[in-house]
């Protein structure tokens, strides 16, 4: 571009020469002006001194241009090969980035596999929990049901449903509240039932007829013997051995006995181990009858083993008349009296545990 316009410059300068007719004449018809005076000349000097100036100051330019140019192409350079370096050693960073990410999801992935296994094994566990909690609890309610209806323990039966209903008020099993409600329904239906020790009164006729062989027979009081006299002398001594032994030997063929009641000696001796077994059966069959509910052959066992005690037994003996009193306790109370049942909560615990093995298939 710089060499055009010093083009242009010659140009308008050798054109613009011939535009003074008068200098021109006069230099071309003066010959003793030197041509180096001439006014072209001198133009083309000057316009060949501005085409070097321009030249050079374009050259000077380009020269710089180029030192800038390479000096911003060895930055560029530069700042590529640091791009490049920064480049490779991002990628080197993503691979391992990449490297760590892809280890971190298999170790994720193990961790899910892992905890899902957990969780199903829990679940298992759990379940199979709830499972021996719902048997063990069946267990005991049927024990307790069978103490309560042949027995009527109602103690035992409400210290089952409330163990029952403790081993189900977990927090962590909500599942059971349905089963619970029905479980506290038993429970304050047994608190509100009338309190006869069943238990107990068969416990007291266990003790009855235990003692059956104990009990002192009327016919079995030996005779007081009567106060010895002094003693004799020698001579009486004699016949006094001779007495003795005569009546030793008539004792071995004549009891005599004294008998307060006259009816008593219609009983042989050797009918004494089938009464004791009499007495023993109708205290058993007293004891079947109260844990039947049935007052009324519970009365008339009582009333007939009493009345064999007090005709054939020792009145005056304290285990007798221990024994004919706790009889009479025993038939003045009441044992007609309807208990409830526990057969609610026993129906759900089994329901509650078919409909779990009906969900699990």
């Amino acid at each position: 571009m710089n060499d055009a316009s010093n083009a242009d410059i010659a140009k308008s300068a050798t054109q613009a020469a011939p535009v003074s007719p008068p200098e021109q004449v006069r230099s071309e018809g003066d010959p003793a002006v030197p041509v180096w005076r001439r006014p072209v000349t001198l133009a083309l000097a000057a316009a060949l001194v501005v085409v070097c100036w321009q030249w050079y100051d374009t050259r000077s330019q380009i020269a710089g241009i180029r030192e800038e140019l390479a000096l911003r192409l060895r930055a560029s350079d530069s700042a590529a090969g640091e791009s490049l370096s920064l480049a490779k050693q991002a990628q080197e960073a993503v691979r391992e980035a990449q490297a760590k990410l892809a280890l971190i999801e298999n170790r994720l992935a193990e961790s899910q596999s892992q905890q899902l296994a957990l969780e199903a094994l829990y679940q298992e566990l759990s379940r199979s929990r709830d499972e021996w909690a719902l048997a063990e609890i069946e267990q005991i309610l049927t024990v307790a049901m069978q103490q309560l209806q042949l027995a009527g323990n109602v103690q035992a039966a409400l210290l089952a449903l409330q163990t029952a209903e403790g081993r189900l008020a977990r927090p962590d099993r909500p599942q059971f509240i349905s089963l619970r409600r029905v479980l506290n329904r038993d429970i304050e239906r047994l608190k509100a039932a009338p309190n006869v020790d069943i238990a107990g009164m068969a416990l007291r006729l266990d003790n009855l007829i235990a003692a059956v062989d104990t009990l002192p027979l009327q016919f079995d009081q030996r005779t007081q013997t009567a106060p010895r006299p002094a003693a004799p002398t020698a001579a009486g001594r004699i016949w006094e051995r001779v007495v003795t032994e005569v009546w030793d030997e008539m004792k071995q063929l004549v009891r005599i006995r004294k008998m307060d009641q006259p009816d008593a000696a219609l009983l042989p001796p050797a009918q004494a181990y089938f009464l004791r077994e009499n007495l023993r059966l109708r205290l058993q069959s007293a004891r079947q009858a109260l844990l039947a509910r049935d007052p009324a052959r519970f009365r008339a066992d009582l009333e007939t083993a009493g009345a064999w005690i007090g005709r054939y037994y020792d009145g005056r003996a304290q285990s007798t008349a221990a024994a004919l009193s706790s009889m009479k306790q025993l038939a003045a109370a009441s044992i007609n009296v309807e208990l409830p049942t526990i057969a609610d909560s026993l129906a759900a615990v089994r329901n509650f545990k078919v409909s779990r093995e009906k969900a699990q298939r």
